[in-house]
């Protein structure tokens, strides 16, 4: 049902006798555009400040991260991490802990290593200038444009998904958004039509348009978008077919078993390598390929008592795991038969750590990769409840 917007006194594009250049669509929206983030936008805990270092990491969070989720891991990381200093001195171990559950370490782990740059070269203040901030680890040309233009107020483009998919939609354009240089080509756009003074709320109101507004997902609430009368996507039914996005590769499916291993009342755990993918984070003990129960029964040996557990699934960008996982109770082994049975599962030369639940909650980060086996841990302990659950193999 059609409502009008309060943005129809702007003049309309196909009543013209010319079609409105990109830069024409986006300035004509320019005030409502404002006018509406200013009224709508929402109470965000990283809102309402111009600190630099509290905008650099809500950024760096939200990357492939959505909102809500966000939230909680930014008040914590705060109090663990309340300064640039403070991030540059964390221990790894304890930093990739506070990330846990966010996903995508590499961004913890970049920015650890640019606040030890902006400590030594800045002097633990993030540099006010779009240039200086490119050239720090993990931050590209949205995150600069983003931090430059919210914290200082200088008029740099914050194009990310949002964005390019509302000016995509705006401009009618059919060209691939996954090209960077058609996101350059954005950002040239946006640059021209940005203003001192501005550039923050401007930024942040294409953002929040994307985000609320013209979806990633689902019908765009057109009737009620800033862009409304200028946006050729549109006025042309165009907005299921705008953005353009080229095909991803398909990713590559990777079987494993998980093999949750408890020895008097502790779980094997185990760093994972300096390199790679989920470097030195740390994970329960996972075998290539999916073992049958037949198969998972003779690895872990006569003495010790197997239990099957729920299949799991992760997926990477380029990668899923199919995980299908057992419960090893290994109370009943001698050392020597414990070592015999981390041998065939292949850790004779891997060092196993043998952890609490409270260690395992508190201490050692596992990726979301094991959420689901580390979450299975967490209901079960508890009094007698891990004995009491019983999933035959």
């Amino acid at each position: 049902m059609y409502r009008p917007s309060p943005y129809e006194s702007l003049q309309t594009l196909y009543s013209t006798d010319r079609e409105l250049s990109p830069k024409e669509r986006l300035s004509s929206a320019y005030a409502p555009l404002l006018s509406w983030y200013r009224k709508n936008k929402r109470d965000l805990p990283w809102r309402g400040t111009t600190d630099a270092y509290r905008i650099w990491i809500s950024e760096i969070m939200l990357q492939q991260t959505r909102v809500e989720a966000v939230k909680p891991y930014y008040f914590r990381f705060m109090e663990h991490f309340p300064t640039v200093e403070a991030l540059a001195d964390a221990p790894e171990e304890e930093l990739l802990k506070c990330w846990e559950g966010l996903g995508y370490y590499s961004r913890a782990r970049n920015l650890k290593k640019a606040a030890e740059i902006i400590t030594e070269q800045y002097g633990g203040k993030l540099p006010a200038s779009r240039e200086a901030l490119l050239s720090l680890p993990g931050i590209g040309s949205y995150t600069a444009g983003a931090i430059a233009s919210i914290a200082y107020g200088i008029p740099a483009p914050a194009v990310d998904g949002n964005v390019l998919r509302v000016l995509s939609r705006v401009t009618g354009s059919r060209e691939d958004i996954l090209k960077q240089s058609v996101k350059r080509k954005m950002e040239e756009l946006v640059l021209t039509v940005i203003r001192e003074g501005e550039a923050g709320d401007f930024n942040q109101a294409l953002i929040e348009t994307g985000a609320v507004i013209c979806v990633p997902n689902g019908e765009p609430l057109c009737g009620e978008c800033p862009f409304y009368t200028v946006c050729a996507a549109c006025a042309q039914g165009l907005t299921g077919e705008i953005p353009v996005k080229s095909p991803k590769k398909k990713r590559k499916i990777e079987e494993k078993t998980v093999l949750l291993l408890e020895y008097r009342e502790k779980i094997a755990i185990r760093k994972r390598k300096d390199d790679g993918l989920l470097a030195s984070l740390y994970e329960f003990i996972n075998l290539p390929g999916k073992l049958s129960g037949k198969e998972a029964t003779a690895l872990a040996g006569e003495k010790a008592i197997i239990r099957k557990l729920p299949d799991a699934k992760h997926i990477f960008s380029h990668t899923e795991w199919h995980m299908n996982g057992y419960l090893i109770l290994a109370d009943e082994l001698a050392e020597e038969d414990l070592d015999g049975l981390l041998a065939r599962c292949g850790q004779d030369d891997t060092p196993v750590l043998f952890v609490n639940l409270e260690e395992l909650k508190e201490t050692y980060p596992i990726p979301n990769a094991f959420m689901a086996y580390k979450k299975y841990l967490e209901q079960q302990y508890g009094g007698d409840a891990l004995e009491k659950h019983d999933i035959s193999v």
